[in-house]
């Protein structure tokens, strides 16, 4: 189980971090989202004993990260700007990550060959983006973690790589008991995989919760109001409500069942609950239709 608690980082006076605490149960998969600058590489840095918080501990299996080199070598991470050695090939990485991670499986190093058919004496810098994230995935997944801390893991890989790449990931995960934190603006990938979601915004955490939680918290409901209701009831708790033809489509943050019962005292000819993505939650959760694509007349 990864725990972090009250974590405050600042740089030059600018608080990219405040007072954050998660929690990761074990054995799970764990999505980080929030926009763009809402602090997820900061945490991610931290967490892996990058950056050393001003305040606040993160803590796996209970034991602080910072400076812990045992823990370390049972943490793996891929972040979005993944490091090699300018002259490296593949073979010289695998030696590089060989000698930090007692545990370095030379056997899953030769199968997983076989599956990302990339020229292990090739120059990895020369290698394209897709190709360097897939030698990224050969050799962290080789080190054999109990932690996988991912940062917009998938991005630059193709279709089909992507679905081999989650599969081993989630083999792990349901072999070894991995513990997955994964940080992405791909939510759609991310509902596939992730049981529980954290929600950054501006350095704090918004909320975290199971995603079956998430989602039976908030409700999409498709309605239609009896002859000479054309405006949704000002009385309603609606985050958001649009409009087509006579079928009002309203968002509220409730289950579908409480929302279906406070909408029968309008007499509605129609109410039919339609599930939210995780994209439409991310969406409501920061503020409706703040975050919501603008119209821009050019």
């Amino acid at each position: 189980m990864i725990e972090i608690k009250n974590v405050t980082k600042t740089f030059d006076g600018f608080t990219a971090l405040h007072d954050v605490s998660l929690t990761v149960p074990a054995g799970s998969v764990y999505g980080l989202v929030g926009p763009n600058g809402a602090g997820k590489s900061t945490l991610i840095r931290c967490l892996t004993g990058i950056y050393r918080p001003d305040n606040g501990t993160l803590k796996a299996d209970g034991q602080e990260v910072w400076e812990n080199a045992a823990l370390k070598s049972r943490i793996a991470a891929i972040p979005d700007d993944w490091y090699y050695f300018m002259q490296a090939n593949v073979r010289d990485m695998m030696h590089f990550y060989k000698g930090f991670y007692p545990r370095f499986s030379m056997e899953r190093y030769e199968k997983l060959k076989e599956v990302f058919n990339i020229d292990e004496k090739r120059t990895i810098r020369r290698l394209s983006k897709g190709m360097q994230k897939q030698v990224a995935f050969w050799l962290t997944m080789c080190c054999m973690p109990d932690y996988l801390v991912l940062d917009e893991p998938v991005d630059g890989l193709d279709p089909v790589m992507r679905r081999q790449v989650w599969s081993l990931v989630m083999n792990d995960v349901s072999e070894r008991g991995t513990t997955v934190l994964v940080s992405s603006h791909n939510l759609r990938e991310l509902e596939d995989v992730c049981d529980h979601v954290g929600i950054l915004e501006r350095g704090s955490v918004l909320l975290e919760r199971s995603l079956a939680q998430l989602q039976d918290n908030m409700v999409k409901l498709q309605v239609v109001f009896p002859d000479g209701v054309t405006e949704v009831p000002a009385d309603l708790p609606v985050l958001h409500a649009s409009r087509i033809g006579r079928i009002h489509t309203l968002i509220m943050r409730m289950s579908a069942e409480e929302a279906s019962n406070l909408l029968m005292k309008y007499s509605p000819l129609l109410v039919d609950a339609v599930p939210l993505t995780l994209e439409e939650i991310f969406i409501y959760e920061l503020g409706g239709t703040d975050y919501a694509v603008k119209d821009i007349v050019l």
